[in-house]
């Protein structure tokens, strides 16, 4: 009779712990789902604070007729360039970032040199041999003379504290030729025929 009794009590005891061990179980995934969830939250919003967007317009340069609109919006780390660009002559020209948000010259060299925070050659965007943050590159103007130019990289930033890396202050030029990519230190690319400061 005792040995009756005591299974019962054994199942018992053993339901009762299957029991405790699901629900810590169940507990601890929920847990991690709440984690993961405020994880994904936080992330959510710091992108959103960390979103901005500024837009210039384009200025002619060198008795040109090339004007535009040129966009930053920054998305947590990375930055996105579009410019939007008319007036060109068909074919390839060059755009960079320059040192200076100076346009007052009619000739754009009041924006100074490329901006080069970390005193590398210039050279084509991500070569090995170093290039300058401002280093943009060419792109096609077609025959009636627009063109877009998209790029993005994290290399740059809106108003950050970073010095190697704060596009603010500086100024975006075309050129009217196109980057060799080798000639030191602009890449020969001829008259600055657009200008505009980057002012936040």
């Amino acid at each position: 009779m005792k040995k009756i009794i005591k299974l019962p009590l054994l199942l018992l005891a053993l339901l009762t712990i299957f029991s405790c061990k699901n629900a810590k179980k169940e507990m601890k995934d929920g847990m991690e789902a709440v984690e993961k969830e405020a994880e994904e939250t936080k992330k959510e919003m710091m992108e959103e604070i960390q979103s901005e967007t500024i837009k210039f317009m384009m200025e002619p340069k060198s008795d040109s007729e090339v004007t535009g609109e040129v966009t930053f919006t920054q998305e947590g780390e990375e930055v996105k360039m579009m410019a939007e660009l008319t007036g060109l002559t068909e074919g390839e020209h060059a755009i960079h970032i320059h040192q200076t948000a100076d346009c007052s010259s009619t000739d754009g060299k009041s924006t100074g040199g490329h901006w080069n925070p970390t005193n590398e050659p210039h050279g084509k965007w991500g070569a090995t041999e170093g290039y300058h943050k401002g280093d943009i590159g060419n792109f096609t103007a077609n025959a009636e003379g627009n063109a877009t130019v998209e790029f993005s990289t994290d290399q740059w930033c809106i108003g950050c504290d970073d010095d190697n890396k704060n596009i603010v202050g500086k100024a975006v030029i075309v050129h009217q030729g196109v980057d060799d990519f080798t000639s030191q230190p602009s890449g020969a690319a001829g008259k600055r025929v657009s200008c505009t400061g980057i002012i936040q």
